[in-house]
């Protein structure tokens, strides 16, 4: 295994639609596909954590409804036709997912988001919460965007971002593009033959976005190309995160990439969760504040979220997944971070234990106002 694949625990892979579909026949290629179920199961038992980011839903639906007779390539111009041919072929995909990764005791979970739900803070918690609790009881996610009711305004447009914002949102250690070449090279190796590899990188300068070409026009069903995975790799680093931009056509890609298959990583100089301390220390504007004991504050010191129990009182108006600064008895900002309720809510549950929280509400409610990993302690 390559050191930079070894080190990593949380991998977020994204998968294109030229890789998963067989276009002259518009089929999912199984073979293929459970040759990464294969892949993703020695991850897994080698203690990662596991996300997928899938196209092909869209394409699946195409071709259905074009050989059925429903709608032909010329109506997939429409918004609507688009959608409706995500909406078939978002449950085909994901039985073919269940069939490949099955075959290898890989259970798998299926979760489509939109753009706000990575924009807006409370969605963004909720979906965080749920690809959390589904890696923690060992399911892999299989990620895809809510094309259904998602509009040209509010959408991320290709996978390749969605990939990368799941990857910030689950402070993925690491970013695996599945692509139809094999790394960023100076030019199109398919075009020029002199062009140049780029096996590593730091930085997406804008020399380098340079060198990206067009989305493959051969491959006739997906919509990313060379461009689009820099922004990817770009998000990510933000995020802490490294990408890697790999040949993905082949059965066992990841087990190649394992083995050093050639490759382009885009490396971060720092880690996720070093970066979303960054963030929530610099970029967090409090729109309210809770007061806590001086048990609670002893807690947060040592690394604890803050719960229910320790807090004493609220200021302020906020929705859920805004910004809150933590006091102490002094009326000193001891934290910063991101509530998981809104002011009314913690108003009515503070100083009770968190087994009462729910009873109080009247809805199943989480333990933590604020979690440690979305909190910064100062001072």
């Amino acid at each position: 295994m390559t050191p930079k694949l070894e080190a990593a625990k949380r991998i977020v892979i994204k998968i294109g639609s030229s890789l998963i579909l067989n276009r002259s026949e518009g089929q999912v290629r199984m073979e293929w596909m459970t040759s990464l179920g294969a892949d993703v199961a020695e991850l897994l038992a080698a203690g990662k954590e596991v996300l997928i980011v899938s196209s092909g839903a869209a394409a699946l639906g195409r071709g259905w409804a074009t050989a059925h007779r429903q709608f032909t390539y010329k109506d997939m111009s429409t918004l609507s036709t688009r959608q409706a041919a995500s909406a078939i072929g978002q449950p085909k995909l994901m039985s073919a997912f269940n069939q490949a990764f099955t075959s290898h005791d890989v259970p798998v979970a299926q979760a489509l988001l939109t753009l706000e739900d990575t924009e807006r803070q409370s969605r963004w918690l909720n979906a965080r919460a749920t690809l959390f609790e589904l890696m923690s009881i060992g399911v892999v996610p299989v990620i895809n965007e809510n094309d259904t009711v998602a509009t040209s305004e509010i959408r991320y447009g290709d996978n390749d971002r969605l990939a990368a914002r799941v990857a910030q949102m689950v402070e993925a250690d690491l970013l695996i593009l599945l692509s139809d070449i094999d790394g960023l090279y100076t030019d199109d190796p398919r075009n020029n033959p002199d062009a140049e590899h780029l096996p590593e990188i730091n930085a997406v300068t804008p020399e380098i976005r340079g060198f990206a070409g067009g989305a493959n026009s051969k491959a006739g069903v997906g919509t990313g190309g060379m461009a689009t995975k820099l922004d990817a790799a770009d998000i990510a680093l933000s995020a802490g995160c490294s990408t890697v931009i790999t040949l993905g056509f082949s059965d066992r890609p990841i087990a190649q990439l394992r083995n050093g298959g050639r490759a382009t990583w885009i490396l971060s100089e720092t880690t996720p969760q070093a970066a979303r301390r960054s963030w929530l220390s610099g970029h967090l504007t409090p729109e309210g504040s809770v007061t806590v004991d001086a048990g609670a504050e002893k807690a947060l010191r040592s690394g604890a979220s803050l719960l229910p129990v320790g807090i004493t009182s609220v200021t302020g108006s906020f929705v859920r997944g805004a910004p809150i600064a933590v006091r102490n008895q002094s009326g000193k900002v001891i934290a910063k971070g991101v509530s998981a309720y809104t002011a009314s809510e913690i108003e009515q549950i503070k100083g009770l234990q968190s087994s009462e929280v729910s009873d109080r509400l009247g809805y199943p409610a989480r333990a933590n106002v604020i979690h440690r990993d979305d909190m910064v302690v100062q001072g």
